[in-house]
């Protein structure tokens, strides 16, 4: 039973292409989605490999209390054979990586961070299965057709009007856009160096109508065309011409933690211990998705409170 929830929040330092396999449409290699909102997603099975990766290491390296804290908290190996006295389900309970917020190019202030009514209101929601401390208080205003809603201070607005890729809209400023900006620099951003980016949330949120957003996170993902070249002839190889879709750089992301006791025999760990111990990972940095040896994929990690 689950008894201790946390947020581990993802900002998208490089394109970041978690892959579905082959498309039925013009990009041969689409990014995962969620099946009802089209809104991009990173499945948690995905995330906790990577986090026991991370942990872990050369398993063979590891002392043998090492080995046994990975063990609770993801689950014994699965190569070689199985012993069923000591098979346990691990502690840590990954769900899927959400979206936040997607960075769309602007014609002021360079990129806008961009959210809507419902992904502030799936975020509050998730959010309800934390403790009291870490839930959100502000409530979220919601962007009429045509219209977008920014702070106060916003830098990607000129003259009343935001343009957007190749769309404009009209803006309004909101207060209360400015204290769910602040929050978020505050609570949700991992330390990216200086006071830079968290001056940029709040300059360049934006709540923008649902559909709209909607068809911003569908089709202004960044789209890459990958060859491979022949070594003799230094010509593209038959068939290895491919494009490929990424989430773009400046995406943040939200992952839901959850932790149970520990299950493994003999072992006292409670579900706050559990998250504890995952919080000590000493990296600031996952790699996920594929592409990893041409810079894909890297992500700063924070954990909430």
């Amino acid at each position: 039973m689950i008894t201790d929830t946390t947020t581990l929040y993802l900002y998208v330092e490089t394109p970041l292409h978690a892959g579905v396999g082959s498309g039925l449409s013009s990009i041969d290699l689409p990014i995962q989605r969620e099946r009802t909102t089209q809104y991009p997603m990173i499945q948690g099975s995905g995330i906790k490999g990577k986090l026991r990766a991370a942990l872990e290491g050369d398993r063979e390296k590891l002392p043998e209390e090492k080995k046994t804290l990975v063990d609770i908290l993801f689950g014994p190996p699965t190569t070689g054979a199985r012993n069923s006295d000591n098979d346990h389900a691990g502690a840590l309970i990954a769900g899927d990586a959400r979206i936040l917020l997607f960075p769309v190019r602007s014609l002021n202030g360079v990129f806008a961070y961009t959210t809507s009514y419902d992904v502030l209101n799936r975020f509050k929601r998730d959010m309800e299965r934390g403790k009291p401390e870490q839930r959100p208080t502000w409530s979220i205003p919601e962007a009429e057709a045509g219209k977008a809603l920014v702070t106060t201070s916003s830098e990607v607005q000129s003259n009343n009007t935001l343009v957007l890729e190749e769309f404009s809209f009209d803006t309004q400023a909101s207060q209360q856009v400015d204290i769910i900006a602040q929050w978020l620099a505050e609570n949700a951003l991992p330390e990216l160096g200086g006071d830079y980016w968290a001056n940029k949330v709040k300059s360049s949120l934006v709540i923008l109508p649902n559909d709209d957003f909607r068809d911003f996170a569908l089709y202004a993902t960044e789209i890459i065309t990958r060859v491979r070249i022949t070594r003799d002839t230094k010509t593209v190889a038959d068939g290895a011409l491919w494009t490929e879709e990424h989430l773009p750089t400046d995406t943040l992301l939200y992952v839901p933690m959850h932790a149970t006791s520990a299950r493994k025999k003999g072992a006292t760990l409670s579900a706050a211990q559990v998250l504890e111990k995952i919080k000590e990972l000493d990296t600031n940095y996952l790699q996920l998705g594929g592409d990893e040896t041409v810079g894909r994929g890297l992500v700063r990690i924070r954990w909430g409170q």
